[in-house]
């Protein structure tokens, strides 16, 4: 009996033309659908923030003003404070989605129980200052000397507040010796100074460059420079940042990489933008009426910001200690380890996809 003979089953003879075709078609749709996948899973999104024209958020407002955020899918409405606090509140109240603020207050609310995390850093310094009133306190000479004045910060229990009670302690100056006031962060902070309504003033740029080249203060305290936040503090200590509960970094992955890539990105664009750049990009009623001022005042916190959105873990192990020192209101509940305060997931991601040099040892990243 003859072997039997194998027949392939009959397969269509496809052209060289029509096989490139095809697979080029199934690439094409693969792409697709990994995009499909990363897409935001809420691309309308609140995020709260404590000074929107105010230097410290201007990677916020460049993502917003280059569409860096449409870019990524995102519908974002930065909601105005005046201080991170009354941001913070909004998070908390279901007001909004994110918040941005200094990387103390993430601390401390987690210090209270309250999880949230940080995952893209705008700042690499605090870019803080405080100064006294140079028309109320000519002859000022130690902090002693604000002992029954009035001190004007952001908004209460913002980290502008936050950070003059840490000067001020270290004076020997307690809570109860002078009365806090909040003046927020723009022309209002600089009339209530003006007027002698505050004889010390804890804020940021471009109002404190403002009032600083016009004469009006002496500044004792700035943390704008690398330089003089490592001599304050002692070790680097990290500016403002974008942070959300965790339950929602963790529900919507996507969302959260789409807001920390529009951050980076804007940051990259930051490090080489010339002042007519940033006159172009920012609105113009951000710069109060005095574009060389704003400019000045960008020179001066340039150093401050990000690069890349990376959070330093020395940083972060500063700021833990530093604001274990000097809580703000009652003592801590409980103590966290600074791992557990950010992540650099989304930023290194970010940082991968724009290519974005860290241009300093700060952003080693965790």
């Amino acid at each position: 009996m003859p072997t039997p003979v194998f027949v392939p089953p009959l397969v269509p003879d496809l052209s060289r033309r029509q096989w490139l075709w095809g697979a080029a078609a199934a690439a094409l749709l693969g792409q697709g659908l990994a995009h499909a996948q990363q897409r935001p899973e809420k691309p309308r999104l609140t995020l709260a923030l404590g000074g929107k024209t105010a230097l410290y958020y201007l990677p916020l407002t460049i993502a917003e003003q280059l569409k860096y955020f449409s870019a990524e899918g995102l519908e974002v409405d930065l909601q105005d404070h005046a201080g991170d606090s009354l941001a913070q509140q909004a998070l908390l109240q279901g007001q909004a989605d994110l918040a941005a603020g200094g990387f103390e207050r993430v601390i401390l609310l987690r210090q209270h129980g309250v999880n949230c995390r940080a995952f893209a850093a705008l700042g690499r310094a605090p870019q803080l200052v405080f100064a006294v009133n140079a028309r109320t306190l000519p002859n000022f000479k130690h902090l002693v000397q604000l002992k029954g004045r009035r001190v004007g910060v952001t908004a209460l229990e913002a980290t502008s507040h936050w950070f003059a009670r840490m000067l001020l302690a270290r004076a020997g100056v307690s809570p109860a010796d002078v009365e806090f006031v909040g003046v927020g962060t723009s022309t209002a902070a600089v009339g209530a100074l003006r007027e002698g309504r505050i004889d010390a003033i804890s804020d940021i740029d471009p109002v404190m460059t403002q009032l600083e080249l016009r004469g009006d203060i002496r500044v004792v305290a700035d943390t704008r420079s690398l330089r003089g936040t490592q001599e304050l503090y002692g070790g680097p200590m990290p500016g403002g940042c974008v942070y959300a509960p965790q339950a929602f970094v963790v529900r919507y992955p996507n969302t959260v990489q789409a807001v920390a890539n529009a951050v980076v990105r804007a940051l990259k664009w930051l490090q080489t933008a010339g002042p007519s750049d940033i006159v172009r990009a920012v609105p113009e009623s951000y710069m109060y009426g005095d574009r060389a001022i704003y400019l000045a005042a960008l020179e001066k916190a340039r150093e401050a910001l990000s690069p890349d959105g990376m959070a330093a873990e020395e940083g972060v192990a500063t700021a833990h200690r530093v604001v274990a020192q000097y809580p703000n209101g009652s003592a801590a509940v409980r103590s966290q380890a600074p791992g557990t305060t950010y992540t650099n997931d989304f930023a290194r991601r970010a940082k991968a996809k724009f290519q974005v040099s860290g241009l300093s040892r700060d952003a080693t990243g965790a």
